[in-house]
C-alpha cells in the first residue's frame, strides 16, 4: 500500500506544515511524530500502543485500509486517543474514538452500482484482495447490483500479495465469464498488477472497463496512464475538480514535494481532516479526546473538493460522490456527481432495496 499510504503522510505533512507557517493552533505549533508501519497490520498495532503510552501522543491520523485500523481500534479506544481516518471503508462501524473522513458505502457504491448497470450492463464480475474491506464492499455491492436488475457471474479473491500467477488466472477467468463490466477490490501492488496483466489479455476498458473504489491518480502514474485509460473509479476527489481551492491545493502540494508528484483523493482527504482537527483543536483549546470529538462534531471545511462536514450524529463526513473516467494523460475526466454532499449511513439505513439513485440524488422508493 505504498502508493496510498505515502499520499495519506504528504497531504497530512502539507496540512501541519501550512498550519504551522501560520502560527499554530492557538499560538502553538503542532508537533509531530512519525512512524512507517510499511502496510504490515500488526506492525500499526505496535506502533499505535507506542505512540499512547511511550510518546504521550493522543491523537493519530493514519492507517489506509480497513485491516490496519481495525488492529489500531482497540489500542486507540483502551487508551482514549483519538483516530483520524482519512480512507474510504467498507461501513458498519462506529467509535466514539475514531473521526471518520472517507467515504462511506452511501457516497460511492450506491451510485456506481447504478451507473454500472445502466451505462455497462447487468453481468459484473467482481474481483478483490482477500481481507475485510474488499468482502465487505463485495457484499455491499452485490445488493446493490441485484437491486438494480443486475446478477454477479462470479466472485474472486486474490492475496494482498498476490503472484503474478494468481493475478493472470484472474484475468483469465474474466476473459471467460465475458461479463459487461468489471468491479475490482483489488489494492495495493497487485491491483498495479491486474491492471497492467488485465490490458495485456487484450481486454479493452472501453468495452469491459474495470470499476474501482480506490484506482486512483497514484495508481494510475504506477501502471502507466496507457494501460488504464477507459477504467472507472467512484470517488469524492480527482485531482481535475475545477475551482481555485483545489487549484491551490495542487500548487501548495507540488510545489512542497515536487510536480511531477500525484495529487489524489488520498492526499486530498488526509490534508482535509488535519485542517478540521485544527479548528477543532482552537475550539476544544484541548487535546482532551471527549472535548476534542466534541468541538469537531458538526465543523465544515472547504476542502479542495468542495465543502465537507463532520456528521454529529455519525462521526463520519459528509461528503460529495463522483465518478470518473481515467484519461490517457493519467487524469480523470467527472463522468457524473452528486448535486451536494451527501449524509454518510455508514449503517446503510436506507438499504438498497429501499431507495434508488435516480439521476444526481437519492430518493426514497
Amino acid at each position: 500500500m505504498a502508493v496510498t499510504q505515502t499520499e495519506h503522510f504528504l497531504g497530512t505533512a502539507l496540512a501541519i506544515q501550512e498550519i504551522n507557517q501560520a502560527g499554530g493552533v492557538l499560538g502553538r505549533e503542532i508537533e509531530v511524530v512519525a512512524y512507517d508501519p510499511e502496510s504490515d497490520p500488526a506492525t500499526y498495532r505496535r506502533l499505535a500502543d507506542r505512540l499512547l503510552t511511550e510518546d504521550g501522543i493522543s491523537v493519530i491520523f493514519g492507517c489506509s485500509t480497513s485491516a490496519e485500523r481495525k488492529a489500531v481500534l482497540p489500542a486507540i479506544e483502551r487508551r482514549n486517543g483519538l483516530l483520524w481516518y482519512p480512507s474510504l471503508y467498507e461501513g458498519f462501524e462506529y467509535s466514539p474514538n475514531v473521526i471518520y473522513t472517507g467515504a462511506s458505502p452511501n457516497q460511492n457504491s450506491f451510485p456506481l452500482a447504478e451507473y454500472l448497470v445502466r451505462n455497462h450492463g447487468r453481468r459484473v464480475f467482481m474481483a478483490g484482495t482477500d481481507y475485510i474491506y474488499p468482502r465487505e464492499s463485495n457484499r455491499i455491492m452485490r445488493d446493490l447490483i441485484e437491486s438494480y436488475g443486475g446478477e454477479i457471474v462470479d466472485e474472486i479473491y486474490v492475496p494482498m500479495g498476490a503472484s503474478e500467477a494468481s493475478l493472470r488466472d484472474l484475468v483469465a477467468r474474466i476473459k471467460q465469464q465475458t461479463p459487461d463490466v468489471v468491479f475490482s477490490t483489488v489494492v495495493g501492488r497487485a491491483a498495479q498488477g491486474f491492471y497492467q496483466f488485465y490490458r495485456e489479455a487484450g481486454l479493452d476498458p472501453a468495452t469491459l472497463p474495470i470499476a474501482s473504489l480506490t484506482m486512483a491518480e497514484g495508481e494510475v502514474q504506477e501502471i502507466g496512464a496507457a494501460l488504464c485509460e477507459g477504467h472507472i473509479t467512484a470517488a469524492t476527489y480527482f485531482a481535475s475538480l475545477p475551482g481555485a481551492t483545489n487549484r491551490k491545493f495542487i500548487d501548495d502540494f507540488r510545489r512542497a514535494f515536487g510536480v511531477d508528484r500525484p495529487v489524489s483523493m488520498w492526499s486530498a482527504g488526509a490534508y482535509a481532516q488535519v485542517r478540521l482537527f485544527a479548528m477543532a483543536l482552537a475550539r476544544a483549546g484541548t487535546l482532551d479526546t471527549q472535548r476534542l470529538v466534541e468541538a469537531a462534531l458538526g465543523l465544515s471545511f472547504e476542502a479542495p473538493e468542495g465543502n465537507i462536514h463532520i456528521d454529529p450524529d455519525n462521526n463520519h463526513t459528509w461528503l460529495t460522490p463522483r465518478i470518473g473516467r481515467v484519461r490517457l494523460d493519467g487524469g480523470f475526466d467527472v463522468i457524473w456527481q452528486a448535486k451536494a454532499a451527501v449524509k454518510p449511513d455508514p449503517y446503510l439505513a436506507v438499504s438498497p432495496l429501499g431507495a434508488r439513485w435516480i439521476g444526481d440524488e437519492v430518493r426514497a422508493s
